[in-house]
C-alpha cells in the first residue's frame, strides 16, 4: 500500500468558528453545534484533487468520534497552482471537544498527497 505524501505549500487553515446551541434540529444528548469554516490553498507547484476528508473529534470524557467520508461538502474540488477551495460545515456534541481534520486525494502526477488542518477546541461558552 502507497503512503501519500504532504506538498510543501499544500494548506489548509481554520477561517472562523462560530458556536450554536440548542434548537429543535440538534439531537438533545448534542445540543451544540459549532459551524467552522475551512480554506485549503494550493501554492504548491502540482494541480492536485481533493477526494475525500477524516476528522477525528476528541471529547473531554476522553471518547473519540471519526468521520471518513468520500467528497467534501459533496464536492471533489481541482485545484491548479495558486488555487483555494472555502467551505464550512459543523459539528455537534454535548461536551467540550478538539477538532482533528485531514484532506486527502491525488496530484497530477497520480501520487497520493493529504493536508492536514490544525486542530481546534469546541469549547462551549459557560451558561
Amino acid at each position: 500500500m502507497s503512503r501519500s505524501i504532504t506538498l510543501p505549500g499544500l494548506t489548509a487553515s481554520l477561517d472562523k468558528l462560530c458556536y450554536h446551541h440548542g434548537g429543535c434540529s440538534l439531537p438533545e444528548d448534542k445540543p451544540h453545534a459549532f459551524v467552522y469554516f475551512v480554506t485549503i490553498r494550493n501554492a504548491s507547484d502540482h494541480a492536485v484533487v481533493l477526494l475525500g476528508r477524516k476528522w477525528v473529534i476528541e471529547h473531554a470524557d476522553g471518547s473519540r468520534l471519526v468521520i471518513e467520508g468520500d467528497k467534501i461538502v459533496g464536492e471533489t474540488p481541482r485545484l491548479a497552482p495558486g488555487e483555494q477551495f472555502s467551505y464550512n460545515s459543523y459539528h455537534v456534541t454535548g461536551e467540550d471537544a478538539v477538532a482533528h481534520g485531514c484532506f486527502h486525494g491525488v496530484d497530477e502526477a497520480g501520487r497520493k498527497i493529504h493536508v492536514q488542518l490544525p486542530p481546534f477546541e469546541l469549547r462551549i461558552p459557560p451558561a
